[in-house]
């Protein structure tokens, strides 16, 4: 998976945010748009059959699909997530994606407050 770092030119106009990154043949491709250590907005190409395996994260997380079709698990629970829809991921709680075709998502994650 590729992980260049954030590209600052983005701010401050318009995006069509599918065009920012390209499916590529066996592979998770990402793009960062935002990166603080209080959160990231990252773009993700998947293609066909490539998934991200469980695991937790302590950031809140939102998974926007832009192009395609996402299987996400949340706390072992698969949900479909269509072109324009979103999915919201609490933290530390275990979560996995699957690509049953190839999708664009972006993924937003924000890490909570010190309690």
């Amino acid at each position: 998976m590729s992980n260049p770092q954030p590209t600052q030119n983005l701010f401050a106009r318009p995006l069509d945010l599918s065009q920012l990154l390209s499916v590529q043949s066996q592979a998770i491709v990402s793009r960062i748009l935002v990166k603080h250590p209080t959160g990231s907005i990252t773009l993700f190409a998947f293609d066909e059959g490539q998934s991200v395996e469980e695991h937790t994260a302590p950031f809140d997380a939102m998974i926007h699909v832009l192009e395609g079709e996402a299987v996400v698990s949340i706390a072992g629970e698969w949900h479909l997530v269509r072109a324009g829809q979103a999915i919201l991921l609490p933290a530390n709680v275990p979560h996995a994606v699957r690509a049953p075709k190839a999708f664009k998502m972006v993924l937003v994650m924000l890490r909570r407050p010190a309690e």
